[in-house]
C-alpha cells in the first residue's frame, strides 16, 4: 500500500516531541504539507529540524501558539485558516488520586484534552465538508475505554473524545470527510521515559526494569508486553489520514498493544 498525500495540508497539534511529533513527521513523508504547533519557539525549532530531516521536506510550518486555550485556538486558526487533515494530539496527564483532584484541575483537563479538540475541530471541519475530502483525528487512549484508578480525570478526559469523535462523524455524515479516534497504550514517549526513569530510581531498579514492572502492575493484559514506539501509533494515524481509509469514519482505532480486553 503506497499513501501519497500529495496535495494535502495537514496540521498536528501538540507535535513538537513524542507521538505528535512521529505523527507530523510521518505525514510529511507521505507528501503532507504539515503544520505543526507548540508553545515555545526552542522546541519548536528542533521538532522542524527533525522533522526536516527524516523527512527531506523544507516546507514545513512551524506556529508558536498553546491551543490549550481559547486565545491560542483563534491565534492557530488565524495563522493557520485551513487543512484538509487536522489531528487533535494535544494531551496532558498526570497520576493524581481522586479525591484530590479539584474543580481546577477537571477544568484544566477537560480544556486542555477535550476543548481544544472541540474548538479546531468547529473550526475546520467546514471547510473540509464544503470541499468534500477531509480528516479529523482524535489522539484518545486506551485510558478511555478502560478508566485508570489512579488518573480517573484523565480518562475521563479521553472518554469524551470518544463521544466528541463519534459524534462529529454523524454531523459530516455523506460529506467526504471522516472522523476518528486514536487509542494507543504506553508509549515510549520523552514524557513516559522521565515518568519510568523517576519510578525506576525509587525503587532503585533499570528503566527497562521499571517498565515491565509498570505493564505488570498497571496494564497486566498487555499482549504486547512493551511500551509502544511513537512511529507504531503514527503509522496508524496515517493511514486514517490517507485516501485508502475513506471508508473508515466514527470508529475508534485502537494502537493499544491488546491491554483493551472486548473484542470489538
Amino acid at each position: 500500500m503506497q499513501i501519497d498525500l500529495s496535495g494535502k495540508t495537514a496540521l498536528v497539534t501538540g507535535s513538537t516531541a513524542g507521538i505528535g511529533l512521529a505523527i507530523a513527521s510521518g505525514l510529511a513523508n507521505a507528501g503532507a504539507q504539515v503544520t505543526i504547533t507548540g508553545r515555545r519557539q526552542d522546541k519548536l525549532d528542533n521538532a522542524l529540524a527533525s522533522i526536516e530531516q527524516t523527512s527531506g521536506r523544507t516546507d514545513i510550518r512551524g506556529i508558536v501558539a498553546d491551543p490549550g486555550t481559547a486565545e491560542g485556538c483563534q491565534a492557530l486558526t488565524e495563522a493557520c485558516p485551513d487543512v484538509d487533515i487536522l489531528v487533535n494530539n494535544l494531551g496532558i496527564y498526570g497520576a493524581q488520586p481522586f479525591f484530590d483532584i479539584a474543580d481546577d484541575d477537571w477544568d484544566h483537563i477537560l480544556e486542555v484534552n477535550v476543548m481544544s479538540a472541540v474548538r479546531l475541530a468547529r473550526h475546520y471541519a467546514r471547510g473540509m465538508a464544503d470541499r468534500g475530502w477531509g480528516r479529523i483525528q482524535f489522539i484518545s487512549s486506551e485510558s478511555a475505554l478502560n478508566i485508570p484508578s489512579e488518573m480517573v480525570h484523565y480518562g475521563v478526559s479521553k472518554a469524551a473524545l470518544q463521544g466528541l469523535s463519534r459524534g462529529l462523524a454523524k454531523v459530516l455524515a455523506g460529506t467526504g470527510v471522516t472522523v476518528n479516534t486514536i487509542l494507543p497504550g504506553p508509549t515510549r514517549t520523552e514524557g513516559a521515559v522521565a515518568m519510568l526513569q523517576e519510578m525506576a530510581s525509587e525503587r532503585d531498579v533499570s528503566i527497562a526494569e521499571m517498565e515491565t514492572l509498570f505493564l505488570e502492575e498497571n496494564r497486566p493484559s498487555t499482549l504486547i508486553k512493551r511500551f509502544a514506539d511513537p512511529v507504531e501509533v503514527a503509522s496508524l494515524c496515517i493511514y486514517a489520514a490517507s485516501p485508502q481509509a475513506s471508508a473508515t469514519t466514527g470508529s475508534a482505532l485502537r494502537v493499544e498493544g491488546g491491554i483493551v480486553e472486548s473484542i470489538a
